[in-house]
């Protein structure tokens, strides 16, 4: 057999693993991107969130000393002044009702890294899978923090809804789908987080270290 067909045979799984790798990494980069992104626009969504709130305790201590039964007794005039005002706490009272429901949302958007980080830690730990493995993990990953970056985006548009026109039932439609999808997206990966602990559970019993296994992920 020449030498350098020799060289080739020997030298064909090594670069396949490199590949796998290398594959593997540029798909973590993609990762580290979107968890970037989602925690650039759950930022603004909180800080909005924040602002939202404060405004609350202004306009419950405003009308904390107005009397609307004093309305009846005031002129016309006043009645149309003050009507316009209360029509707009109205309208932010409104807002802050959705922005409190935004920001459970957001709430659950953070549970899922937490919930991805927790168990890219735990696999690359775990001698039952292979580089190429956890490449197609990240893949799986990267698919399920992409869709919830979407429904950030999706979340951002109710917000902005504010400064544009947008009906109360369209904000109620788009915040009620995103809720859905989100916690959608968590299950998801639960779900996903779960089969590859099975994967890995009867992997070791063959090994036998299940018992090492079991540490790892905290399994009693």
């Amino acid at each position: 057999m020449p030498l350098s067909l020799v060289v080739l045979l020997v030298s064909l799984p090594t670069k396949e693993v490199t590949a796998q790798i290398a594959i593997a990494e540029v798909i973590k980069a993609g990762v580290k991107k979107v968890i970037k992104a989602l925690d650039l626009r759950v930022q603004r969504l909180q800080n909005e969130t924040i602002w939202l709130q404060n405004a609350q305790k202004v306009l419950e201590n405003t009308l904390s000393k107005l009397k609307l039964t004093e309305i009846a007794d005031w002129t016309n005039r006043q009645k149309e002044l003050y009507g316009k005002y209360f029509d707009e706490l109205v309208r932010v009272k409104a807002a802050i009702t959705y922005y409190q429901r935004i920001r459970d949302i957001t709430q659950r958007q953070m549970d899922i890294v937490a919930e991805y980080q927790r168990a890219k830690s735990l696999f690359s730990r775990d001698k039952h899978f292979s580089a190429a493995e956890l490449g197609l993990m990240e893949e799986a990953y990267s698919g399920i923090l992409d869709a919830s970056l979407k429904n950030i985006d999706q979340l951002l548009l109710v917000v902005n809804s504010f400064k544009v026109q947008m009906t109360d039932a369209k904000r109620l439609e788009i915040i009620n789908s995103v809720a859905v999808r989100m916690e959608q997206n968590y299950q998801d990966l639960k779900r996903y987080n779960a089969s590859q602990v099975s994967v890995s559970l009867s992997r070791a019993k063959e090994a036998r270290d299940l018992n090492i296994v079991r540490r790892l992920y905290g399994i009693e």
